[in-house]
């Protein structure tokens, strides 16, 4: 197994074959701008596709918030992520936040997003990144960059809109506001919502049921979800019968297959 990554800002735990990345920068309510989350989560992101050993990813945040997205303060002093001219923002943009969708977008195992506070702005895009969301009741969604003049320079409005469609995710980008938890659930933002204090474990328990599925179909059957939002029928069908000869060549099916002949 390949060794744990170096995690600066953040915490990584691993139980049986779930791995647990907590945003840890609640001073800045897990901020991904000025602090090293955005690498923490780029190196976590990276080392689950090499590491068999893991097969489901949950992230949440320690504190206050799952994450305030940027670093407002470091906006309105037009220094850190956000100093310079109009090529000098785009490549800090390029090298520094827009390396989250990028990785999260390649992951090969599913990963859920344990929303425990705010999610905003790019806090927010970054729950959406994940393939399924639970939220406390505490969670507080909104995509809030035009409030700041500014646009979804994350990748947000990209995912957002295969999330929910387009005319919602039109009118939550636009209006700037902030959704509670359980008007997100209504939207189709979140699978559900549960007490804060039931958060975490309902994220386990999801994510170890999925854990406890044959790893190697697991992370094909992801790529195939994955691949079907953007191939035509004929073409996918074809990758599908391809995908499951190799399923069918595998030992951890037949082992699948003997378990449920001889319950």
């Amino acid at each position: 197994m390949n060794s744990t990554p170096l995690v600066v800002d953040a915490l990584l735990e691993r139980e049986g074959r779930v791995a647990v990345l907590t945003l840890n920068r609640d001073d800045v309510r897990n901020a991904l701008t000025g602090t090293r989350l955005i690498d923490d989560i780029v190196n976590v992101a990276e080392w689950v596709n090499r590491c068999d050993d893991v097969s489901v990813l949950v992230i949440t945040g320690a504190g206050r918030a799952f994450s305030a997205g940027g670093n407002v303060k470091d906006m309105a002093r037009r220094g850190g992520d956000f100093a310079g001219d109009v090529a000098e923002v785009a490549q800090r943009y390029r090298r520094g936040i827009q390396r989250i969708p990028l990785a999260l977008n390649a992951v090969e195992i599913p990963v859920i997003a344990a929303v425990n506070g705010a999610a905003i702005g790019a806090g927010f895009d970054l729950a959406n990144m994940a393939d399924i969301r639970l939220a406390s009741t505490r969670a507080r969604f909104g995509e809030t960059f035009l409030n700041l003049g500014i646009i979804p320079g994350d990748g947000g409005a990209w995912f957002m809109q295969r999330l929910i469609g387009y005319q919602r995710a039109f009118e939550l980008t636009l209006s700037g506001r902030i959704v509670a938890a359980e008007e997100a659930k209504t939207l189709g933002i979140v699978l559900d919502v549960v007490d804060a204090e039931e958060l975490l474990p309902k994220a386990l328990e999801l994510a170890n049921r999925i854990a406890g599925q044959p790893p190697k179909a697991l992370r094909l059957t992801k790529r195939l979800m994955k691949m079907a939002q953007r191939m035509e029928l004929g073409d996918f069908l074809d990758l599908c019968a391809s995908f499951q000869g190799m399923c069918h060549n595998e030992s951890e099916h037949l082992e699948a297959v003997r378990k449920m002949t001889d319950a």
